[in-house]
């Protein structure tokens, strides 16, 4: 199955769900009916910001957006996996690993250039975002109150509330761990 088509079934499921139909989540979202529609229909190439919205919106963590099978032993060298592309800045995150439904953490490792800062949207009510910088520098964070990191540092901060991300140096890679209550 595709990329797109597996986000289209997740997306669908999460939306039933919810309760909510395809004008009521478009509209909580934030997204044209057509657009999400396209989505579902596997005809859509969503970015990260459109992705998060949905999340957001269903109050479920990103990776419930991703229905991946996991197999026994993974192993993803660091020019591969699945990108998923900022149209906000120069950014390219890869979903490494998620966590089955009652779980509580995703892992993604980060590649982002110098430019401007991505500004996150709260994820849902007690979500906590871990940061491992693995080379360069990064200003990451709480909006009012972020860190600078170098490689090796590690910060851990709320992800309920809005929070930033920018590179410092030229180019940053780090790891990312989204963890999140599991949906009851």
């Amino acid at each position: 199955m595709t990329p797109n088509a597996l986000i289209a079934k997740a997306v669908c499921r999460e939306r039933e769900k919810a309760g909510l139909s395809l004008s009521a989540l478009a509209k909580k979202a934030g997204l044209s009916k057509s657009t999400l529609s396209q989505l579902e229909s596997g005809q859509g190439n969503p970015n990260i910001e459109t992705l998060w919205a949905i999340a957001y919106a269903l109050d479920v963590p990103f990776s419930y957006l991703f229905e991946v099978a996991e197999p026994d032993v993974t192993l993803i060298r660091v020019d591969e996996g699945e990108l998923i592309d900022s149209t906000m800045t120069d950014l390219t995150a890869a979903l490494l690993a998620s966590c089955p439904p009652n779980a509580h953490r995703d892992l993604y490792r980060v590649h982002l250039k110098k430019g401007e800062a991505r500004k996150a949207v709260p994820h849902p009510k007690g979500s906590v975002e871990h940061v491992i910088v693995i080379d360069g520098e990064l200003e990451v964070g709480p909006a009012d109150r972020p860190e600078r990191l170098k490689s090796g540092d590690y910060f851990r901060y709320p992800g309920d509330e809005q929070h930033v991300y920018q590179a410092v140096s030229d180019e940053v890679t780090f790891i990312l761990v989204m963890q999140s209550r599991a949906s009851e």
